[in-house]
């Protein structure tokens, strides 16, 4: 319906039936009007034929039954008389229906029939009186007709004759029908007529809107067939000829799409191209990925799509027609960007920037570099160690025996420590690298956690901090873990709560079902840690306490190796902390 509304044969159509459809309205409206005066006319002639002989009837003779039964003869159906002597004094009165009394009041008490008392004129008015019929409660309009009777008196009586407005509305009714049938029939042959006619004069047009469908969707081969040697036939052969030179303009252009396409996706690099207005025209998929990540960063306050950074030098690039090659950071994230202006003929039309993202490749330079310090620093103390005291015992600088084995003790320790240092950092490279192989079980939760923890009683007493243990939890609830990986979890954990708690402090284990997870917190009241360290204490050789003494503490590693176990069972840890009021660590692990 739409199409043909929008059509030149809608359109065609739509004006033939405008134009009819006007005139069949003017043309019904001055017809209805007609017919209706007409009715009126002659309701009011045939009231003024009845209202005479009934006057006739009463001047001759005097009024008795007779009379009236005369009179009553000469009535229909939906014709109502009634007699008045004046406006206070009715002689005879002939109605159908309810509301007799009020109605015929209300005529006979008439302004507007109030001179046909003293007049020989018979006066005609519309009145608005009751209904005669019980369904219709409302107000109806009556053509009445005061007719005067004869006398030599100044004041004389007057026939009323009121005709039931049913009637009259009836007969308007049905010619009201027959005129809007005629004009309905009218309406729809002009329809099939105008559009038969509109139809066949915009055939050809449409073939042809329809081969440019074709050609809009891509199938150039498709022809249009005339044999018109008219205006219209030119066209088509028009139409032929462009659909052959776009069809082969297109698998050029096409070509050279999929080339430039397939070259851009398979880059690793981010490639947008700008707009003279810095707008961006085209971007590749990895640098979508970057924009997004950029838009994340920046927050829904910004309105531009790349950092202030890039547009600077794309002002640059565009303004000085020159190649850019720089190297900035954003945040925590690396890039190598360079810029080249494109041209259009003479002008400059935008920019293309090949964006490299080189935060991976500057964190794992760092990483590297930090690791051989880190390994570096962590090893040496203790190969100094052993270096010194073994050749104090070679040399012999020892004197006794108890020394002796004060020195082979410190060897045999710092020995120790260096085989936890390599065995750590084996068991967190197998973990990086997603090698490590959890053998997990369902365990009753609260039992494994208790005897966990109970190992360090005897830690604790010596350290003077009290150990507690809480949870929400029956002994019934089941988990599914690697029981040893969580035991070197919370070994970890609580050995490193211990130890950097002072004498009279506490260490609480709490277990806490939240969301189909055991919350599993260990918290204590030490010295807790720096805010500006609180990033980096799941990292390699991360140490809060940088004072504390190597006797006393690890090699730097239990946290990572913690934050790995725990992500390999599906879960997640945090750590919050406040500076001398204590620490707390709090991991997630899935319950079944």
């Amino acid at each position: 319906m739409i199409r043909i509304a929008t059509s030149i044969v809608g359109k065609l159509w739509g004006t033939i039936l405008l134009l009819v459809s006007f005139v069949l309205f003017i043309f019904t409206i001055f017809m209805l009007e007609f017919l209706e005066n007409y009715h009126n006319e002659q309701s009011e002639a045939s009231l003024r034929q009845t209202a005479a002989a009934i006057a006739s009837i009463i001047d001759e003779e005097e009024i008795d039954d007779k009379q009236f039964a005369i009179i009553s003869e000469l009535l229909t159906e939906t014709t109502n008389v009634l007699i008045a002597k004046n406006s206070d004094e009715i002689l005879y009165a002939r109605q159908e229906g309810i509301n007799k009394e009020e109605i015929q009041q209300k005529i006979i008490s008439s302004k507007a029939f109030e001179e046909v008392y003293a007049s020989s004129e018979p006066i005609v008015e519309e009145l608005k009186l009751p209904s005669n019929r019980e369904e219709d409660a409302s107000d109806t309009n009556y053509i009445v007709l005061g007719f005067p009777l004869k006398s030599v008196e100044d004041l004389h009586g007057a026939v009323f004759i009121y005709k039931n407005p049913d009637a009259l509305h009836q007969t308007s009714n049905e010619t009201t029908k027959i005129v809007v049938i005629a004009a309905a029939i009218a309406f729809i042959l002009t329809t099939i007529f105008a559009f038969f006619l509109s139809s066949k004069i915009t055939l050809p047009l449409r073939k042809m809107r329809e081969h440019a469908f074709e050609l809009a969707k891509g199938r150039f081969d498709s022809k249009i067939e005339t044999k018109q040697n008219d205006e219209i036939g030119q066209l088509a052969v028009a139409f032929n000829q462009m659909g052959r030179q776009l069809k082969h303009h297109l698998e050029v252009i096409n070509q050279e799409k999929e080339q430039l396409s397939s070259i851009l996706t398979s880059m690793t690099d981010s490639v947008i191209t700008f707009n003279r207005d810095k707008t961006i025209l085209v971007s590749n998929p990895p640098a979508e990925r970057l924009l997004q990540k950029w838009f994340v960063e920046k927050g829904l306050d910004s309105s531009k799509p790349i950092p202030d950074e890039l547009y600077q030098m794309l002002d640059h690039v565009l303004n000085f027609e020159d190649q850019l090659d720089e190297e900035f950071e954003m945040g925590k994230s690396y890039y190598s960007i360079t810029i080249s202006p494109l041209y259009s003929r003479d002008s400059i039309r935008g920019a293309v920037a090949v964006i490299r993202d080189k935060t991976e490749e500057t964190k794992l330079e760092k990483l590297k570099s930090d690791f051989i310090a880190n390994v570096s620093h962590e090893l040496r103390t203790p190969i100094a160690m052993l270096q010194g005291y073994s050749e104090a015992i070679i040399d012999g600088v020892v004197t006794t025996e108890e020394e002796r084995i004060d020195m082979i003790r410190v060897i045999y320790d710092e020995s120790q420590r260096m085989s936890r240092l390599v065995t750590d950092l084996l068991d967190l490279a197998r973990m990086e690298s997603g090698h490590m192989t959890l053998y997990k079980e369902e365990v009753p939760l609260v039992t494994v956690i208790e005897r966990m923890t109970h190992k360090f009683d005897q830690t604790a007493k010596e350290n003077h901090v009290q150990l507690q243990i809480e949870t929400d939890f029956s002994d019934e609830t089941l988990i599914s873990i690697d029981e040893d990986r969580i035991e070197q979890v919370l070994t970890n954990l609580i050995d490193n709560a211990i130890r950097h708690t002072p004498a009279d402090g506490s260490v609480t284990v709490s277990m806490i079902n939240e969301q189909n997870y055991a919350k599993i917190q260990v918290k204590d009241t030490g010295q807790g840690i720096p805010q500006d360290d609180l990033p980096y204490v799941f990292e390699r050789f991360y140490k809060a306490d940088k004072a504390r003494t190597r006797s006393k503490g690890g090699t730097g590693l239990g946290l990572a190796i913690t934050k790995n176990i725990v992500e390999a069972h599906n879960g997640r840890i945090s750590v919050d902390s406040v500076e001398q009021q204590g620490t707390t660590f709090t991991f997630y692990l899935p319950l079944p």
